[in-house]
């Protein structure tokens, strides 16, 4: 249960930690009490407290990825919300790779915040690399069965302005082409973008959107999963 506003405005508020960011400016991850932040400037990027979207691009993803032996990417290591919720919807026989382009993160999954990690990244199924998601789905062709991406707060480069390139025609027939027939591009996003879903349409995707509610920093808010499968 969180506490009430009178009592959060008592507890201090801790910096953890600071990554700094390739295009300039930095994260940083902060504690108050028992909760946590990742922060760019003044927005949330990620919380303990709101982790039922991140949970849901990951469940809603894997209930349409039917083959046994399923590879699965996961673009953003974050609090590891998406992959736990992987490794709880995908068999023994599944492999998920994924890939965080910020070391910082990956120490602080193993360090300050690995009590929200438990043993996911132990996990034989899981495959971690320290790179740029663009790269990896560039570099591959009819591999994955389902490709996440969670690594801005939507369809364009908050964090990394290079991460446009995921979200452009050029980027989304990147993706088209790593997928194997039937995959799932599932993007998750803190707002509705009915630009970017003809984007997809109009690169061999059929779009499912979902909206999921959350409460971010106290308010009601809706956060959007698009689940876009690929044509063949």
């Amino acid at each position: 249960m969180l506490a009430s506003s009178d009592e959060c405005a008592t507890i201090p508020v801790e910096l953890i930690g600071m990554a700094e960011l390739p295009d300039g400016g930095r994260l940083r991850l902060l504690r108050r009490g028992q909760d946590y932040s990742i922060r760019f400037g003044n927005n949330e990027l990620m919380g303990n407290q709101v982790r039922h979207s991140e949970e849901a691009l990951a469940t809603l993803t894997c209930q349409r990825v039917t083959e046994g032996d399923a590879r699965v990417l996961i673009g953003g290591l974050g609090m590891g919300f998406t992959l736990g919720a992987a490794l709880r919807s995908l068999p023994p026989t599944a492999e998920i790779m994924v890939t965080e382009l910020i070391p910082e993160i990956v120490n602080w999954a193993k360090g300050p915040l690995s009590h929200l990690f438990h043993d996911y990244l132990s996990d034989p199924r899981v495959v971690l690399e320290l790179a740029d998601v663009h790269d990896v789905i560039a570099s591959a062709e009819a591999r994955f069965d389902a490709i996440m991406l969670d690594v801005d707060n939507g369809p364009d480069g908050l964090i990394h302005l290079a991460n446009e390139r995921l979200y452009c025609n050029w980027g989304l027939r990147t993706a088209h082409a790593a997928l194997k027939p039937g995959g799932i591009l599932a993007i998750w996003s803190a707002y509705s973008d009915d630009a970017f879903v003809a984007r997809l349409e109009s690169n061999g995707f059929d779009v499912d959107e979902v909206e999921v509610a959350a409460v971010v920093d106290g308010e009601n808010t809706i956060h959007t999963v698009w689940l876009a499968s690929k044509r063949p």
